[in-house]
């Protein structure tokens, strides 16, 4: 093995020396040999003058009338999202005054955002007098929108939809709200009590079975719909007084 390492690995000593650039990079002996030049940076300056800069001015690009046109014309984001605050408020206000007339147009709107309010301000207000019922509040909500919504379409030939049920139960259980924080500064637990939460139940029925008969043109029929609903708010009271 040693004379196959003497034949491809000669054992002679490379020396590499800084020479003169003029002479060959291989010299007689073997030796390697390298020069580095200085580099002049004045020149290096000077050379950048070969290409000369030139000022580029960018022009806004102008967007098509038609693009603009449409973005002008595009419905506001709460109305994408399927809420409309009109509409809110004036089932809002048909709640507080179950006497006054209300267009059918805004009933058939499934707006869930107000009875989503409604229920936790519901439940927080039962929370601050110190009754935790927020699965109670859930729980008996889905089952009485069912329920009705199962007894609106046997009572009407075309009977609403399940987010109507829905929407016009929780925007009347507003009632139910004011006398839970009115449970809050005192005790419900009296004479007195007892009326005021019959009166919050009745009017809850009332305001209910007004907007579900003039979605639905039952008008002659509201007392048969109003008497489901009493029951469905008064458990709603029952947990409000005990």
């Amino acid at each position: 093995m040693a004379q196959y390492d003497n034949q491809f690995y000669p054992q002679e000593p490379i020396n590499y020396v800084w020479g003169d650039p003029n002479q060959s990079v291989y010299s007689d002996q073997g030796s390697y040999s390298m020069d580095f030049q200085s580099f002049d940076y004045d020149q290096a300056k000077t050379s950048n003058s070969i290409y000369p800069k030139q000022d580029i001015q960018f022009q806004p690009t102008s967007q098509p009338e038609s693009q603009i046109q449409d973005f002008e014309d595009e419905p506001p984001l709460l109305e994408e999202l399927g809420i409309n605050p009109d509409h809110i408020v004036q089932k809002t206000l048909a709640v507080l005054n179950p006497f006054k007339q209300t267009n059918p147009q805004i009933l058939q709107d499934t707006d869930l955002a107000g009875p989503l309010v409604f229920c936790l301000l519901f439940g927080a207000c039962l929370l601050l007098s110190g009754k935790v019922h927020f699965s109670y509040i859930y729980g008996i909500g889905v089952f009485g929108c069912l329920g009705m919504y199962c007894l609106l379409n046997l009572m009407a030939s075309i009977g609403p939809s399940l987010g109507v049920t829905i929407s016009v139960l929780g925007y009347c259980l507003l009632p139910m709200v004011g006398l839970a924080a009115m449970g809050i500064v005192f005790s419900l637990k009296v004479l007195i009590g007892f009326i005021i939460t019959g009166l919050c139940v009745f009017w809850c029925a009332v305001s209910s079975s007004k907007l579900f008969v003039t979605a639905l043109g039952m008008e002659k029929q509201q007392t048969l719909v109003a008497y489901p609903c009493a029951l469905l708010y008064g458990i709603f009271g029952l947990l409000v007084v005990f």
